[in-house]
């Protein structure tokens, strides 16, 4: 099970580090991803962080979001930073077997119940 934590409201240009905690289990055989889903829209990816960690960020993330994982604490985070409005949205932890780095949703098996990030302009 994993549980994701760390939304809240922030202006543009702040900051905020999400953090996604697995439970029932070990975080080490898996790649872990974040994906965001924003009001009418489908689920995109965000970043991906593989096993042997390799990471892949959507384009208009680059540079600001950092995806890292600790696998003795079972946890995975996402650093958030110089955020604008159009980050506005649910964001999602996910995880799964699948081997690289994985960007469709159909490929992740586990997933977070979602933190609402606000960014107010």
């Amino acid at each position: 099970q994993l549980q994701a934590c760390g939304g809240g409201l922030v202006q543009v240009g702040g900051s905020l580090r999400l953090s996604c905690a697995a439970s029932g289990g070990m975080i080490r055989p898996y790649a872990v991803a974040w994906f965001r889903q924003s009001a009418g829209k489908e689920r995109e990816f965000v970043a991906v962080l593989s096993r042997s960690g390799g990471s892949y960020y959507r384009d208009s993330v680059k540079g600001r979001f950092t995806i890292s994982r600790d696998n003795a604490q079972n946890t995975m985070y996402l650093q958030m930073n110089s955020l604008t409005p159009e980050d506005t949205a649910v964001y999602y932890c996910a995880a799964t077997r699948v081997i690289g780095m994985p960007t469709a949703t159909n490929d992740w098996y586990w997933w977070g119940r979602g933190t609402l990030v606000t960014v107010s302009s």
